[in-house]
C-alpha cells in the first residue's frame, strides 16, 4: 500500500489512511500528504467520488470534561470584544461610502450650481448641514453613479480609439522625419500591405442609430465615392501614421506595466472598500470624493454655464424654461457648443502645426461628439418614438392632444420616461424582426440595414470615424422610416377599424373599474399566467418565422421573385456546371453593375472578390417594377396583419371576459391578454396536431391520450398548489397580520377569498423562491425534483405525498389550533365576552411571537454550542486525525465525530 500524493509507504510515524470511497492505488494516503493538498485545491472532500473527508479532534489529556466558568466568561468576552471591533469598523465603513461620499458629492454639487459665491465660502458648513440628510444621500448616490459610469465611459472610449484607431482627420497632418532607408522601405511595405485593406476594416455598413435602418443606394454611393477618393492620399498618411503609432506605443511603454499588475493584484475590493480590517479605505474615500468633483466640474458645471449663457444670449431662455427640462436642454446646448470650439481650435491647431495640441482637442472633440450621438440614439430617437406612437394612437384611447398636454405639465418627468420606454420596446422589437427576417431572406437582400449579429459590427467605432453629417443623416433617414410604419401599422388601422367597426373603439383604460371582480386577481392571472405563456419565446418566434417564410414564398413566385427573396442554391450549383458562354450572365448575377445600387456589389468591386453575406441570384424582367409591387404587397400585407392583431384578441377577450364580469367595464389590458393567450393556446394546439397527422389516427389517439391522463393530472396539482395551497397562505396571513393591524377589536374583519388568494400566490411564490436559494432541506429538495420532472413526467403521487399533504397539514393545522383553542377551550375557562373576542384575534399573531421566539431560542443555543467548541479548541485542542472510510452497514472507525465535517 502506498500513498496516493507522494506514493510513499505508510510508517508508524506517518501511517496510511483511506478517508475516502476510492479504492486501487489511490484509496491510501498519508494525513499530512492529505492536508496540503487540500490547502492547495481549497476543497473539503474529494475530487473523485466526492465523499467529504472527516477528522476527529485530539485534544490534550489535562483538558477537563466541562469548561471553568472563567474559561467560558474569558472567551464570552473576547468574542464579544472582537465583534464590537468589527462593528464599529463596519460601521464606519458604512458611514463612509454611504454617507459622506454621496451627501459631499450632493452638497458640492449644490454648491457649484447655486451660482453665488456665499455658497462657496460656506461650503464646509454646507457639508456639515444635517438638514434633508437622506433625500441629500438619495441625490448624492445618483451622482456619484453618474461619474463613475463618466469615468469608466471615458477610460472605455480610450481603449476603443487605442485598439481601434483615432480617426484619420486626427492622425493626418502629423508629418515625421524617417530617417534612414529602412524606415523608408518599412513604411513603404506598410503602405504596400495595408492601403488595399484600409477601407475593408471600417464596418460594411456603418449606421448611426441603435436601430436597425440603413441608406438608400444614393447615399451608399456617395460613401464608395469618398472611400475611392481617400484611398487616393492614403498611401502619405499610412507612412505619417505608422510614425507617429510608433512614437504612441513608445509612450505607452514609458508605463511600468509589471508596478501596474502588481499594485492591481494588491487593491482588492476588500482592500479598497475596507472591509479588510484596515483603514486604508479612508484615502479611496478621500480620492472619489475629489474625483466626484472633478467630473462635476468639468462634465456638468462648465457645459451647463456654456449652454446658460449661450441661451441667455440669443434670448430662448423662455423657451427652454417652458420645456419643464431646463437642465438638461441647456447642458446639451453646452456640449454642443464645446464640440463646434473644439473642432475650430482643433483646425486652427493644424494650421500653426501644433502637433500635441491638435491631437489633445481632437480627443476631446471625439469624447463630446461620441457622448451627444449616445445621447441622440438612446434618449432622443426613442423619445420621439414614443411620442409619435402615442400621437397616432390617441383616437384608439379616445384622447387628444389637450389631454397629453396637461398630463405633461402635471408630470413632466413620468410622462417622458413612459413615452421612452415604449419607444425603446417599440425599437427593440423591430430590431429582433430584423434579425427574424436575416434568417429566411437571402444573404444580401437587406444591405441596407446593419447586422446586428456580425462580429466587427461596433457601433462605438462608427461614432469615432464617421463624420457628423453622416451621422444627421442617417438620423432623419432613422426618423422617416419608423414614423412611416407606424403610420402604416398604427394610425391607418385604427381609421380603418373606426369606419368599418365605429362601436368597437375606443379601448377602455382608465384605472378605475366598476367589475365585480378584484383588480388584484385579474392582474395576478396576467402576470402569473398569461404573460409568461406569451412572452415565451420558442414557439412563437418559431410561428412568425413561418409566416415569414410562407408570405416570402408566395411573394416570390407571384413576382417572380424567388431567387431574389430566398436565393437559389440549387441554380447557383447548376450554373456553375454549364458552358463558359454562360459565364457573362453569371457574373452579371454575382455582381451586379453599380447602377443596380446594391451595396453588397459596391463591396465586391473593392475587395475584387465575392462580398461576405451576398448570395448571387437572378434578376428577371422589369426587375424596379417588381421591386415597387413586392413594396406594396409588404404594406397591405402588414396593414392587414394589424388589423387582425388590433381587433381579434380584444374582441375574444371581451368576450370571454363578459361572461365573468358581465357587461361592467374592465381595463383593456385584461381583455387584451386573455384574447391574446386564447389565440395563443388555439395556435398552439393546431400546431401540435398538424405534426401529429403525418403519424397516423392510432398515434393521434395515443397521443391524446397520453396528453389527456398529462392535463387532468396538472389540473389536480394546479387545485392543491395553486389554489389550496395560496388560499391557505392568504388566509393564514390575513388573520396573523393583517386583521390584527387594519380591524379594530370592536369591529369584526371581513375576509375576500379572491384576495386571499391573489396575496396566497405571490407569497407562496417568494416563499418558494427563498427555499430554492437557502440550504439544503426535505422542502427543497422536492421542490427540485418537482421542476426536475417537469409536466410531461409529472408524478402525481410523489407530489401529493411528498409536497401537497405535508404543506397543507402544516397550513391547517397553523389555521385549525389556534382557532380551537381560542373558540373550544377558552370559554370553558369562565373568561369573559371581552376577553375571548381578545383572545380571538389575537391569538395568531401571540402564536406566531411565540414560534418567532422559540426559532431565536434555538439560534442562541446553536451559537453557544459553537462557542463552547471554539473556546475548549483554542485551549485543548492538540491536533487532529484523519478518520477512515468505513460504510454504513460496518462499525465506525472513530467513536468521535468531527465538529467541523459531517460523515457519510
Amino acid at each position: 500500500d502506498i500513498c496516493r500524493v507522494c506514493r510513499s509507504e505508510g510508517t508508524p510515524e506517518k501511517p496510511l489512511y483511506h478517508p475516502c470511497v476510492c479504492t486501487g492505488s489511490i484509496k491510501f494516503i498519508h494525513q499530512e500528504c492529505l492536508v496540503q493538498w487540500l490547502k492547495h485545491s481549497r476543497k473539503e472532500y474529494c475530487e473523485l467520488c466526492k465523499h467529504r473527508f472527516a477528522f476527529t479532534p485530539i485534544y490534550s489529556p489535562d483538558m477537563p470534561s466541562r469548561l471553568p466558568i472563567q474559561d467560558i466568561f474569558a472567551g464570552l468576552v473576547t468574542s464579544i470584544g472582537t465583534a464590537i471591533r468589527y462593528w464599529f469598523h463596519y460601521t464606519l465603513v458604512a458611514f463612509a461610502w454611504l454617507g459622506v461620499v454621496p451627501l459631499t458629492a450632493c452638497r458640492i454639487y449644490k454648491c457649484l450650481f447655486t451660482g453665488s459665491v456665499s455658497s462657496l465660502l460656506t461650503l464646509p458648513l454646507d457639508i456639515l448641514s444635517t438638514e434633508n440628510l437622506l433625500a441629500d444621500c438619495l441625490q448624492g448616490c445618483f451622482v456619484v453613479t453618474c461619474t463613475l459610469c463618466a469615468f469608466i465611459s471615458l477610460v472605455w472610449l480610450r481603449e476603443q480609439i487605442v485598439h481601434g484607431g483615432a480617426p484619420q482627420w486626427l492622425e493626418q497632418n502629423q508629418q515625421q522625419p524617417l530617417n534612414g532607408v529602412g524606415q523608408q522601405n518599412e513604411a513603404q511595405a506598410v503602405v504596400n500591405g495595408g492601403v488595399e485593406n484600409a477601407v475593408l476594416d471600417q464596418p460594411a455598413n456603418p449606421a448611426a442609430e441603435n436601430v436597425v435602418v440603413g441608406e438608400n443606394p444614393e447615399i451608399q454611393e456617395e460613401q464608395v465615392d469618398e472611400e475611392e477618393e481617400d484611398n487616393e492620399d492614403e498611401e502619405d498618411a499610412v507612412v505619417e501614421d505608422a510614425a507617429d503609432a510608433n512614437n504612441g506605443a513608445q509612450d505607452d511603454m514609458n508605463w511600468n506595466a509589471l508596478e501596474w499588475d502588481r499594485a492591481a493584484e494588491e487593491l482588492t475590493w476588500e482592500r479598497m472598500l475596507g472591509l479588510d480590517g484596515s483603514l486604508v479605505f479612508l484615502e479611496h474615500v478621500f480620492w472619489v470624493v475629489s474625483l466626484n468633483t472633478l467630473f462635476i466640474l468639468v462634465f456638468a458645471f462648465c457645459p451647463y454655464h456654456i449652454g446658460h449663457f449661450s441661451i441667455v444670449g440669443l434670448g430662448f431662455e423662455e423657451y427652454v424654461q417652458a420645456s419643464h427640462f431646463e437642465g438638461l436642454i441647456t447642458t446639451i446646448v453646452g456640449y454642443v457648443l464645446l464640440a463646434v470650439t473644439l473642432i475650430v481650435c482643433h483646425g486652427l491647431a493644424a494650421l500653426v502645426k501644433f502637433q500635441r495640441s491638435r491631437r489633445l482637442l481632437g480627443v476631446c472633440y471625439i469624447v463630446v461628439k461620441v457622448s451627444l450621438l449616445v445621447v441622440v440614439e438612446i434618449g432622443v430617437f426613442p423619445l420621439i418614438c414614443g411620442w409619435w406612437l402615442d400621437i397616432c394612437s390617441l383616437e384608439m384611447f379616445d384622447a387628444t392632444l389637450k389631454d397629453r398636454e396637461l398630463s405633461f405639465q402635471s408630470a413632466p418627468g413620468t410622462t417622458m420616461f413612459l413615452h421612452w420606454l415604449v419607444g425603446m420596446v417599440y425599437v427593440f422589437y423591430f430590431a429582433s424582426f430584423i434579425l427574424l427576417l436575416r434568417e429566411v431572406l437571402r444573404p444580401g437582400v437587406l444591405w441596407f440595414l446593419r447586422n446586428l449579429n456580425d462580429p466587427d459590427f461596433n457601433p462605438v467605432q462608427e461614432m469615432i470615424h464617421l463624420p457628423i453629417y453622416r451621422h444627421l443623416r442617417r438620423f432623419i433617414l432613422s426618423v422617416i422610416v419608423f414614423g412611416s410604419i407606424v403610420l402604416l401599422m398604427l394610425w391607418l388601422p385604427i381609421r380603418i377599424i373606426k369606419y368599418l367597426l365605429p362601436n368597437f373603439l375606443p379601448y377602455n383604460v382608465m384605472l378605475y373599474s366598476d367589475a365585480p371582480v378584484s383588480e388584484l386577481s385579474l392582474e395576478l392571472l396576467l402576470l402569473q399566467v398569461v404573460l409568461p405563456a406569451l412572452l415565451e419565446q420558442g414557439h412563437t418566434r418559431q410561428w412568425l418565422k413561418g409566416l415569414v417564410r410562407a408570405w416570402t414564398v408566395t411573394a416570390g413566385y407571384l413576382l417572380d421573385l424567388h431567387s431574389y427573396l430566398l436565393g437559389d442554391q440549387e441554380e447557383n450549383e447548376n450554373n456553375a456546371n454549364q458552358q463558359p458562354n454562360n459565364q457573362h450572365a453569371r457574373n452579371n448575377n454575382a455582381i451586379p453593375v453599380v447602377g443596380e445600387g446594391l451595396h453588397a456589389a459596391h463591396q465586391a468591386i473593392l475587395q475584387q472578390g465575392g462580398p461576405v453575406g451576398f448570395q448571387p441570384y437572378r434578376r428577371p424582367l422589369k426587375f424596379p417594377l417588381r421591386i415597387f409591387l413586392l413594396i406594396v404587397f409588404m404594406c397591405i400585407t402588414l396593414l392587414i396583419a394589424s388589423l387582425i392583431c388590433l381587433t381579434l384578441p380584444v374582441f375574444a377577450g371581451r368576450w370571454l371576459m363578459s361572461f365573468w364580469t358581465g357587461t361592467a367595464k374592465i381595463h383593456e389590458l385584461y381583455t387584451a391578454a386573455c384574447g391574446l393567450y386564447v389565440c395563443w393556446l388555439t395556435i398552439r394546439a393546431v400546431t401540435v396536431l398538424v405534426a401529429w397527422m403525418p403519424q397516423g389516427r392510432r398515434v393521434i389517439f395515443q397521443k391524446v391520450k397520453e396528453w389527456s391522463l398529462m392535463i387532468m393530472k396538472t389540473l389536480i396539482v394546479a387545485i392543491l398548489l395553486a389554489g389550496v395551497v395560496p388560499l391557505l397562505l392568504g388566509l393564514l396571513f390575513e388573520l396573523v397580520i393583517v386583521a390584527p393591524l387594519r380591524v379594530p377589536l370592536d369591529q369584526t374583519p371581513l375576509f375576500y377569498p379572491w384576495q386571499d388568494w391573489a396575496l396566497g400566490v405571490l407569497h407562496a411564490k417568494i416563499i418558494a423562491a427563498i427555499t430554492l436559494m437557502g440550504p439544503q432541506w426535505w422542502l427543497k429538495t422536492v421542490i427540485e425534483q418537482v421542476y426536475a420532472n417537469g409536466i410531461r413526467n409529472i408524478d402525481l403521487h410523489f407530489i401529493i405525498r411528498k409536497l401537497a399533504a405535508p404543506v397543507i397539514s402544516v397550513l391547517l393545522l397553523s389555521l385549525c389550533v389556534p382557532y380551537i383553542i381560542a373558540s373550544g377551550v377558552v370559554p370553558l375557562l369562565g373568561v369573559t365576552a371581552e376577553m375571548q373576542n381578545l383572545v380571538q384575534r389575537r391569538i395568531y399573531p401571540f402564536l406566531l411571537m411565540v414560534v418567532v421566539l422559540m426559532g431565536i431560542l434555538s439560534f442562541q443555543v446553536r451559537q453557544f454550542k459553537r462557542l463552547y467548541e471554539h473556546i475548549k479548541n483554542d485551549k485543548y485542542l492538540v491536533g487532529q486525525r484523519l478518520v477512515n472510510y468505513e460504510r454504513k452497514s460496518g462499525k465506525q472507525g472513530t467513536s468521535t465525530t468531527p465538529p467541523q465535517s459531517s460523515q457519510e
